[in-house]
């Protein structure tokens, strides 16, 4: 796999998925209308009890990230069955994507991972990814991980962008390796 990483202050590529409430949605687009930001967790799976803590987490948190002014979506590349169940096992209130393919997870630069047995999962799947996204489509963070044990802390995200969008931050790590 060929795999080349998306870096702070560039624009985010357009990736179209479908999300469990039905409908698709599209991140990626430019909308100079737009007020809001957007927080983009890319989640490994199902099979994934830290993910689930996590999305739980999200959760917790939301109101205050849309009080921040931002918009929470979840993605990963499990079907619909097993990305409904998510947001009903963890009453998820925020849009969940599915059917992430490995080519967008490719595009996205995120590392992806073949289940250890068919017992984990049934297919490849993304490690995790978060995304602050500014209305202009320009990331302003970006984390990407190769294990689900290396996230940021949720808290911290939601005090960082804060500061941000109070402060005029620019967008930090843009002489990218």
């Amino acid at each position: 796999m060929t795999s080349h990483k998306l870096t702070a202050g560039q624009k985010f590529p357009k990736i179209e998925v479908p999300l469990v409430s039905g409908g698709t949605t599209v991140i990626g687009e430019e909308n100079s209308e737009a007020e809001n930001w957007r927080l983009v967790v890319i989640y490994r799976g199902k099979h994934c009890p830290i993910c689930m803590r996590y999305l739980t987490q999200l959760e917790s948190l939301k109101g205050e990230f849309e009080a921040a002014g931002l918009d929470v979506i979840a993605i990963s590349g499990d079907g619909y069955e097993k990305a409904a169940a998510v947001a009903k096992d963890n009453a998820l209130s925020f849009p969940v994507g599915y059917d992430l393919s490995i080519a967008q997870m490719e595009e996205l630069g995120l590392y992806v991972s073949d289940p250890r047995s068919p017992k984990e999962t049934d297919q490849p799947f993304p490690e995790p990814g978060l995304f602050v996204i500014r209305p202009d489509n320009v990331i302003q963070i970006i984390d990407i991980s190769n294990a689900p044990f290396a996230r940021p802390e949720l808290a911290g995200i939601l005090r960082g962008v804060k500061f941000i969008r109070e402060n005029d931050y620019p967008v930090r790590g843009t002489h990218a390796a």
